[in-house]
This record gives C-alpha cells, structure tokens and sequence, in this order.
C-alpha cells in the first residue's frame, strides 16, 4: 500500500469512527468538551446573573430564573403543564450578586436539549443577542455549570448526592434527558445514608420528573423504615427526624413496635417537640386550619382507627360498611399482640378480654416460644394475657398453653383475690365453652394459668378445625375482683 491510499484508509477509518460518534441512534453523545466555554467553538455569550437563594425564592417557593427560561415557557405549547416548583421562574427586582459569563454555541445546546432548540428557533428577542441573559439561584450555580459541561461533554464528573440531584432537577427543567437518566443512575448507585435518604424526600419534585426518582424516593423511604424498624428502645437521632422521615419510618408495616399505642406516645412527644406551637402543628401536620378541615374526611378516619383497635384484621373487611373507600390502618406485627377488653366496675369489678390468634402465629409458637398481650387492667393493676407453647418434661410432648401474668409489686399489703375462667370458641356451636376456671391470690408479680389448656397435643390442637374458625383461635379471659380493692381504672 502505497502513502496515498495509506492516507486514504486512514483517513476513511476516521471518517466512520467520526459517524459512529456523532450516531445518536444507539444512545452515544457525542463529545464537544474541547469547546466547552471556548471563545474559538462559540457564537454566543451566555450571561449567568446570580441571585441570592433566599431572596430569590418565588411565591410557589420555586427559585429565580431568568428570561431565557420565560420566554422559552411562554412559547410552549398551550396546554403544556407549568412545572409546580419552577425553580428557574422569574423574579423580578431581585439584586444580583454577581454576573457569569460563558461561551456557548447554539447548535451543540439546541442538539442537547428540546428546551434551547425551542428557545432559539421561536424568533425570540434573545435568539438575535449576542448576549442572552439567565437568571438563577446562586445554590443551583454548580449545578447549572456542571449541565452545561454535560451537554458538551457527556460525561459527569460528582458523586455527590446533593449536587447529583442538583444536576438532575436542573436537567429536568432545561429536558437534557440523556443527563436526567445519567443522574438517576447515578444516584441509585451510590451507598444510602440518612443525610442521602432525606436529601431525596424532602427535595420538591416536578411532575413530569416524579417518575425518573420514584425508585430513589422508594429505596429512601425503604431504608429509614430499616434502620429505624425498632422502636422498643428509641432509636438516637429520631427525635430530631424531620417529617419526611417520619412519614416513611411510621407508614411501614414492619415497625417493631410494643402496639400503636406505643406509636402514639412517640408521635405526640415528636410532633411536641418539632412544633412548640399549637398553630405551627396544626398547619405542618394536619396542613390545614380550623377554618378548612375536612370533619367529614377527619370523622371517617377516626372511625377506621376506632375499628382497628376494636377488631382484628381479619374482622374489618365484614364491618366495614365500604371497604374500597376505607383509609386503611397499617397492619403491624406487633410485639405485644392487640386485644379487645370489656370492663366493669358493679356488681364487682370485672374485665373479659377476647385474645384472636391465626394458625399462622400459632405455630409460630412451636416448639417454646410464648407471646404477650396488650395491657389490660384491673384493681390498679397491669396484666398480660400469654399464649404459649409448653413441652412436658416426661413425655416430651407439647401443647398449648395460657397464661395470665404481672410483673409489679404492690404499693401497699393488700392481696388481690380473682376468679378467672379461660373460654374458646367452637365452631359446631359458634359458643365460648369454657376450658379453665379457678381462684388466684395475687401478694406480687406471678403468672397464673395452664400448661395444656385443650388437653390434648400440640399437633392435635393445631390441625383442630373445630377450633380454628376459618383459621382463627378465639379465646376468651374473664377476671372478676373477689376481694374488695381500690377503684377500676379504665
């Protein structure tokens, strides 16, 4: 091969490497960064006037922009829908300071981004200067920087979530796809924290950007509820979450949690502590007045809490008057198994308490394990219902046992005398038969009750259809006072 046709190869291989780059049809970009900001490869200078974040925040909370981004908005297409958080809107009178100056070329913006191709094909007034103007935020100044060298570039060079999602909301305002998926893949990629976790719940997302971070919002609201599932002991730092956190951690199902009342207690000291003022709560949680409350919306879920406290889960659906339309109250495991109790205070004081197991968190419980109740109350006192499973020493067998049970002392001598009488449901007659009755002289903490309350084995017991009522156990505990003792408390 002689030097011309050398020449020629050469220079055909650069002629197709050269198409293959610039080929958009397999998703390649294009690489321009060597006229990135160059006065050599430009025929505008883009004016960045800087403005200070907080004097710039708009009405609709959205940052100042400048008049590139307005007019392009105001030559879109009627019914196109206004982005609610416009953090480029403009603002007017608002000082800058300080100016930027860029190089930029219009063919390579226009190529990247739908946004500028309208901008300067529409015969708008900054499509003839030399000198267009934006207005932004100073907080968005790196991220419109770092945009800017994508579009030439392809490339991004953080990895930092904050500017990362800086990037991408900038992306999503200016319709630079190609770096609103690279952010997105991005972000995903990287090592979630707390800090990154409430970066992405509490940032205000446009819509049509909701569904590229919904699996970002999703995988943060995953990984609170994760690290924060165990409210036994509260965790450090949750005091001082704030309500986006709350949201997530709070809304899962797989909360380790005593009950909802435990729930409760804790949202009351958050909510207390976040919000000192009556009026702040009132607007920031139930994010209304007095004046627009919905009684009706606020009654209905009322009711439904109402409901679940007073029945279990798998009852709601046939109380329920319209279950479609019912606000659903998460379903928790909880630690301490929910009850339903029924006091009195004449002729004696009495408390029945209707404790619902599943076959599923029966057999749970083989071959030793035990589950506590919700408190009840009684004479001043605390008890605890505990379904066990008990193995017999001798024979080795098991069964189901039931058990009653406090862990205080009393504050003064006086014995506490109860009848107690232990009941389940059958199927045949839809009746409580009564499995146990007996007396009990409470001086302390004890546990009363027995080790194989149906009398036959575990396995027995756990295949009983007769017993499990389209598989639910229902039992049935009913404590009367004999002994005179200090009032009932409710």
């Amino acid at each position: 091969m002689d030097d011309g046709e050398a020449a020629a190869a050469t220079g055909a291989r650069a002629s197709e490497e050269v198409e293959m780059e610039l080929d958009f049809s397999h998703g390649g970009v294009p690489s321009f960064e060597f006229a990135f900001n160059s006065a050599n490869f430009s025929d505008r200078v883009l004016r960045l006037e800087i403005v200070a974040s907080d004097g710039a925040m708009g009405s609709n909370g959205g940052v100042g922009g400048g008049s590139l981004a307005n007019q392009a908005r105001h030559h879109e297409k009627k019914g196109d829908k206004e982005q609610s958080n416009d953090s480029f809107s403009t603002i007017v009178g608002t000082p800058v300071l300080r100016v930027k100056t860029i190089f930029v070329n219009l063919a390579i913006l226009a190529a990247r981004s739908p946004f500028f191709l309208k901008l300067f094909s529409n015969g708008m007034k900054e499509s003839d200067q030399m000198h267009p103007v934006l207005r932004i935020a100073d907080s968005e100044e790196n991220a419109l920087m770092a945009l800017l060298s994508f579009m030439y570039s392809g490339k991004l060079t953080t990895s930092e979530p904050a500017l990362l999602l800086g990037i991408l909301m900038a992306a999503d305002k200016f319709e630079v796809l190609s770096c609103l998926r690279l952010c997105s893949q991005l972000l995903t990629s990287l090592p979630m924290t707390t800090e990154s976790a409430l970066l992405y719940l509490d940032h205000p997302c446009s819509i049509s950007l909701a569904a590229e971070v919904q699996h970002l919002t999703d995988a943060a609201k995953e990984f609170l509820a994760n690290k924060y599932k165990d409210l036994t002991e509260y965790p450090v730092g949750l005091m001082n979450m704030p309500l986006a956190g709350i949201e997530a951690i709070f809304s899962s199902t797989d909360l380790k949690v005593t009950c909802e009342d435990a729930v409760y207690s804790f949202l009351l000291d958050w909510v207390r502590e976040q919000y000192p003022e009556s009026e702040e709560r009132h607007r920031k949680i139930l994010k209304s007045t007095d004046d627009d409350v919905d009684h009706e919306q606020t009654t209905k879920r009322i009711t439904d809490v109402l409901l679940h406290k007073a029945y279990p889960a798998h009852e709601q659906d046939a109380l329920a008057a319209d279950t479609a339309a019912c606000w659903q109250v998460p379903q928790r495991a909880y630690i301490w198994k929910p009850v339903k109790v029924v006091e009195f205070d004449r002729p004696c004081q009495q408390v029945i308490v209707f404790l619902d197991l599943t076959r599923e968190e029966c057999s749970r419980l083989f071959p030793t394990g035990e589950m506590v109740s919700h408190l009840f109350h009684l004479a001043g006192r605390n008890f605890h219902l505990m379904p066990s499973c008990e193995m017999d020493e001798k024979s080795k067998s098991y069964s189901f046992g039931l058990w009653f049970a406090t862990n205080e002392e009393p504050d003064d001598a006086t014995c506490l005398t109860l009848d107690f009488e232990f009941a389940a449901r059958k199927r045949e007659s839809g009746n409580f038969v009564r499995k146990l009755k007996d007396k009990v002289i409470y001086t302390g903490a004890s546990m009363e009750g027995c080790s194989n309350l149906f009398g036959v084995q575990w396995s027995t017991f756990i295949a009983d259809d007769n017993l499990f009522i389209d598989g639910v156990l229902h039992l049935r505990a009913d404590f009367k006072v004999v002994v005179g003792q200090p009032g009932l408390q409710t």
